[in-house]
């Protein structure tokens, strides 16, 4: 009797550890993936280091702002490229009218907020209508709003809509130039507090700090009601319509929400890089940032900002360290390229591979 019950231990501990082993597969992959690609690249440690600190603090706003649709059920939000379109419509205007400094950052981001808010909301609206399907009609909704930009800002710019500086605008007159340089507002948020702890390391305390401050915001956030009501929404809908939620209003508020957050990590992002391109900062933003935050552990019905932070640090050191690996191992650089392209595609297909493979299993 007493043999059976150590084999049923046993049994369950092996479970436990297969059951865990499993739901941390892929950063386990990915920190393998890290370690092997750095002793490959053969690049000093303190260089990695302050790269990787660099792109983490610049990069971690926009992944965290993927997760409030996740608790509420709306999958992965690559609506998020229209919150990132509302950050570079700020930008542009702020460089127009001579705004710089920390003062033209913020006003940047009063100006992005009210312009995310229409944005999100219509996406919220369309996403209504498209219940199930949320993650890839947002993908839609990003090529579409994509197409809308270029056409405002190849042709309305400098013809209905006016410019001050035109430096901005093509010297045919119409279009704003592929190339913005936000000298203004470069790196105005990290040069706030910066810290050298030594040589070769610069570390933006500032930025830091802000995405810090979303974290805790976000925490204290879903213990509110309205955050107890998207995680209700988000784990069975027709529950939270019987329990008096309004469920359409609960989603649109998400996605407002994700799309503002969105928004100000373009900015918090393009004054660390200091220079907008015009037509292409954006497009790859949704497909960067699902792909960070599903390396971290998340999945399409499950995400926090630890799994956001660990998955923007591997995803971002697979970014340093894939060219020189790829040199190193292959005599060919742009094989770390095509490596790194593949596996922000490739953990993306596997996330909806194991999503329906899930859902199909509960049954």
């Amino acid at each position: 009797m007493d043999q059976n019950v150590k084999l049923d231990e046993i049994k369950t501990k092996r479970q436990m550890t297969s059951d865990y082993i499993f739901r941390f597969i892929v950063p386990i992959v990915f920190i393998v993936l890290c370690g092997i690609g750095y002793n490959l690249s053969e690049l000093q440690f303190t260089f990695v280091l302050n790269e990787v600190i660099t792109r983490l603090a610049r990069n971690s706003f926009l992944v965290i702002s993927l997760i409030i649709p996740v608790i509420a059920g709306m999958g992965l939000n690559f609506g998020i490229v229209l919150g990132a379109i509302a950050g570079q419509i700020a930008l542009v205007f702020v460089t127009d009218h001579s705004l710089g400094g920390l003062s033209g950052l913020l006003i940047a981001f009063l100006v992005s907020t009210p312009l995310a808010i229409v944005f999100g909301y219509l996406v919220g609206q369309v996403l209504n209508r498209a219940k199930g399907k949320e993650m890839i009609t947002s993908m839609i909704l990003g090529f579409f709003a994509n197409g809308v930009y270029q056409l405002v800002f190849l042709v309305f710019a400098g013809t209905i809509i006016p410019f001050k500086t035109e430096k901005l605008i093509i010297s045919t007159g119409m279009g704003v130039r592929n190339s913005v340089d936000l000298i203004g507002v470069r790196q105005a948020l990290d040069n706030v507090w910066k810290i050298r702890p030594y040589q070769g390391l610069t570390v933006p305390m500032s930025t830091i700090i802000v995405v810090g401050l979303l974290c805790l915001t976000l925490t204290f956030f879903l213990r509110t009601k309205l955050g107890q009501e998207m995680r209700t929404v988000g784990q069975n809908m027709h529950i939270a319509e019987v329990s008096g939620i309004n469920v359409d209003r609960t989603r649109i508020t998400a996605i407002i929400i994700s799309t503002v957050l969105a928004a100000w990590g373009q900015i918090i992002f393009l004054q660390n890089i200091g220079t907008l391109n015009t037509y292409g900062s954006h497009e790859q933003v949704g497909l960067f940032a699902v792909a960070s935050l599903l390396i971290g552990g998340a999945s399409v019905t499950k995400a926090t900002y630890r799994q956001a932070l660990l998955g923007t640090f591997l995803f971002h050191m697979l970014f340093i360290i894939s060219p020189m690996a790829g040199q190193n191992l292959m005599g060919d650089s742009q094989i770390g390229e095509f490596f790194r392209v593949f596996v922000a595609y490739g953990v993306i297909g596997l996330a909806l591979l194991l999503h329906a493979w899930q859902k199909r299993g509960k049954k």
